[in-house]
């Protein structure tokens, strides 16, 4: 499977998800499970990118400008869920790519403590995937060569993340805690399940579409809030 492929899954999970939002009238669903496999395999492509890459530099400028240009068409379509700011998830894959080139160009104690603090600014803007999302795409990386490894440490921080998402409504008694863990098992599955994907990466790039790919993500977020705003009115 090559990373041509790997993207068009990503593409694909991740429309699947977003559109669930207008099925469900910007309730979470099913759909929601399908997109768990987006972002993982995003995450692990921003790593292999870096490896491949022929200048880091054009590699991290396009990142960041496609995360603003993404910044307005993503608040769009997430008012369709709620009204809370954030940032896009490409914000998030910049920060693990920064993480990445400080761990491997400088110092490897020093890209550690840079991923964990990234992974902290990450969750103070309110950043797609925050913490989690800067720490996966660091550890894809960390672990390109050693697919074992590779898998452990992004079943140990997936299985991190949920926990960490249930135990933050423990306050709202056991009922409530038990619903959430049946929402989130799923969830937490689904995200896994795409490490099984990533482990069929045959290191090949297949048809380059490069742009393509950075386009799809703030297009397809405006098709989705022109459909909501027209299916409401």
């Amino acid at each position: 499977m090559n990373a041509f492929v790997l993207k068009i899954i990503a593409c694909f999970t991740m429309f699947i998800d977003h559109v669930g939002y207008i099925v469900f009238d910007g309730h979470s669903s099913w759909f929601n499970y399908v997109g768990r496999l987006a972002f993982p395999i995003f995450a692990f492509q921003i790593s292999e990118g870096y490896i491949h890459t022929h200048d880091v530099k054009k590699y991290l400028l396009r990142l960041i400008l496609f995360a603003f240009i993404s910044q307005i068409p993503f608040l769009l379509f997430h008012s369709i869920i709620n009204n809370e700011l954030g940032l896009n998830v490409i914000f998030t894959l910049f920060l693990g790519l920064v993480a990445i080139i400080i761990y491997d160009k400088y110092n490897k104690f020093v890209g550690v403590f840079s991923a964990i603090i990234f992974g902290i600014i990450a969750h103070f803007l309110n950043s797609d995937y925050s913490f989690y999302g800067v720490g996966i795409t660091f550890l894809f990386y960390v672990f390109n060569k050693n697919k074992c490894l590779l898998a452990i440490s992004f079943i140990i921080a997936t299985l991190m993340q949920y926990s960490y998402l249930i135990l933050v409504y423990y306050n709202y008694g056991f009922e409530f805690l038990k619903n959430v863990f049946i929402i989130y098992l799923p969830y937490f599955i689904c995200t896994i399940f795409s490490i099984i994907i990533i482990l069929c990466y045959n290191k090949k790039k297949g048809p380059s579409t490069k742009y393509f790919f950075y386009l799809f993500y703030p297009l397809h977020m405006i098709l989705i809030y022109i459909l909501s705003f027209v299916l409401q009115n």
